[in-house]
């Protein structure tokens, strides 16, 4: 995150879509690893918080983040990397239909487990048959 802040001053949910862009869709941090971190490095000195009239805050790396950025370098290459790596196996193969169905499924375990009377043995059922999903799924040969 410090590499992207050094190349452009960035708030949270911008660093969240770059990362996201990088890898292709395959991977976004959540919220809750960004600004922690990102509140870390403002702590540590490596990064500031600009004024703006946006609601949202955004950081610019300060001189000691630009020297960590330089030192962590070959890291950041490295991670980047990695992220695209996930862009281009996921070029090859578009998981659209499976990304789809977890939605789908998401979406039906809060429908469910949200209605009034959910039971301790409904949430078991539910677990069952994420379960037997599970298992069905690592067999799957090919």
């Amino acid at each position: 995150m410090l590499a992207l802040i050094v190349e452009a001053p960035r708030h949270g949910y911008e660093l969240i879509r770059e990362i996201e862009t990088l890898s292709g869709g395959d991977y976004a941090p959540s919220p809750g690893v960004v600004y922690p971190a990102l509140t870390y490095m403002e702590e540590a000195g490596l990064i500031a918080a600009q004024a703006e009239e946006s609601a949202r805050k955004s950081y610019a790396a300060t001189e000691e983040g630009r020297k960590q950025a330089e030192t962590d370098a070959e890291k950041a290459v490295e991670l980047k990397a990695r992220l695209s790596a996930l862009a281009e196996a996921r070029d090859k193969v578009d998981p659209a239909p499976v990304r789809r169905a977890i939605h789908a499924l998401r979406t039906a375990m809060h429908d469910r487990l949200s209605k009034e009377g959910t039971s301790r043995e409904i949430i078991l059922q539910i677990a069952d048959a994420l379960d037997e999903a599970t298992r069905k799924i690592e067999r799957i040969e090919g």
